[in-house]
């Protein structure tokens, strides 16, 4: 027996509701994102414009926070170089202190004592500040660079290196010794 599908209208009718679903779906999709373009199939062009805006933002965004970790980076080598300034500050006053000659030679060997204890306490925070892994004080990070754009070559350098008119690791501190004039 073979049956013979006839009703025309029927089949348009049911042709032009599966379209209307269609839109309909598209329309709510549209309504819930709240984008114009949910997908290459809506404009394939904007589509594109979009993901690459996002990719943009997203790049500016990670770049933002790799500034951010540079800013970070300079506040604890300058929180470190603070202290560093303070015991060397301490030095002078002490090595002042030494060379007056009115001192005892025990008098002159505890400030030598004093002077010897901040140039110790100068070694340890050059060999433990750090930040992420990257020592600050020592010398061997060189240079860091970071990326501070969304496009490749937007760097900003921060030199970690030591001036060629440095001394390397504190060297200069073995000269660091008084010579007393007195009892």
């Amino acid at each position: 027996m073979s049956v013979i599908n006839t009703n025309l209208t029927a089949l348009k009718g049911q042709s032009g509701l599966s379209r209307t679903q269609g839109q309909l779906s598209t329309a709510m999709e549209r309504l819930s994102s709240g984008m114009r373009v949910n997908g290459a199939k809506d404009d394939a062009a904007g589509q594109a414009i979009g993901n690459r805006m996002t990719s943009q933002i997203n790049g500016r965004g990670m770049a933002q926070r790799n500034a951010n970790d540079g800013v970070s980076l300079s506040q604890t080598a300058q929180g470190a170089l603070d202290q560093v300034n303070e015991k060397l500050q301490r030095i002078r006053e002490l090595t002042v202190q030494g060379l007056n000659g009115t001192l005892q030679t025990r008098d002159g060997d505890m400030v030598q004592a004093e002077i010897n204890q901040n140039l110790m306490e100068i070694d340890r925070l050059a060999e433990s500040v750090g930040y992420n892994g990257i020592p600050l004080l020592t010398g061997q990070a060189g240079r860091v660079d970071l990326q501070v754009g969304a496009s490749d070559g937007q760097t900003l350098g921060i030199d970690l290196a030591p001036p060629a008119s440095a001394c390397r690791r504190w060297a200069w501190r073995t000269s660091m010794s008084l010579v007393y004039r007195g009892a």
